[in-house]
């Protein structure tokens, strides 16, 4: 296996003392980011929400570039937490981020998104093996691979309402977004039926 950064495009200045708002286009991804923010900073009014997110709900997903939670769930800005990682499982950091969510800004509910076509359905724990064979240390983390997206929803279902750092359990639930069609599949946290079977 072989995991290598991307490499940036080429980026030359003219000076040593480049403003970072001066970056130009044919630079990085992040430089043309960073000029992007510029502009954007240029018309930024502060819209004046606070932290704790009007909703009252933290939304769960995976990090997959598809998602677009906000135009997919019609949320508008500071209607809720986000919390997003490969796969959208939830994780030990996920419930460190649910609890602070919950516990100290006030969110009720928990939302929890995986979605088709994830990465982590390609994937097993050998990606850490083969991680450690190339780098020579063992990554404290798991892959948190699957094979089925609604199994993997109720286990991250489950994970939540039996978190002991949790307050707010009774309204979380999981869905699976269809990345062809957009739209949400709510999951069964207690399984199919024998008849659905």
């Amino acid at each position: 296996m072989s995991i290598s950064a991307p490499q940036p495009l080429p980026h030359s200045t003219d000076s040593d003392d480049v403003r970072v708002s001066t970056f130009p286009t044919e630079g990085t991804v992040i430089d043309r980011f960073v000029e992007a923010n510029s502009r954007y900073a240029t018309e930024f009014h502060d819209p004046g929400v606070d932290a704790r997110p009007v909703q009252r709900v933290a939304v769960v997903a995976c990090m997959d570039a598809r998602l677009d939670l906000h135009a997919a769930l019609g949320l508008e800005l500071g209607d809720c937490h986000t919390i997003r990682n490969a796969g959208g499982v939830v994780t030990d950091d996920v419930i460190r981020s649910l609890t602070i969510s919950q516990r100290a800004l006030g969110t009720r509910s928990v939302m929890l998104i995986h979605h088709t076509g994830c990465g982590l359905l390609n994937l097993t724990e050998d990606f850490r093996h083969e991680l450690e064979a190339e780098v020579g240390q063992r990554p404290a983390w798991a892959v948190e691979a699957f094979k089925d997206l609604d199994r993997d929803v109720r286990q991250s279902m489950q994970r939540v309402r039996t978190s002991p750092f949790l307050l707010h359990k009774d309204d979380v639930r999981g869905f699976v977004f269809d990345v062809t069609t957009g739209l949400l599949r709510e999951i069964d946290p207690a399984g199919p039926t024998d008849a659905q079977e």
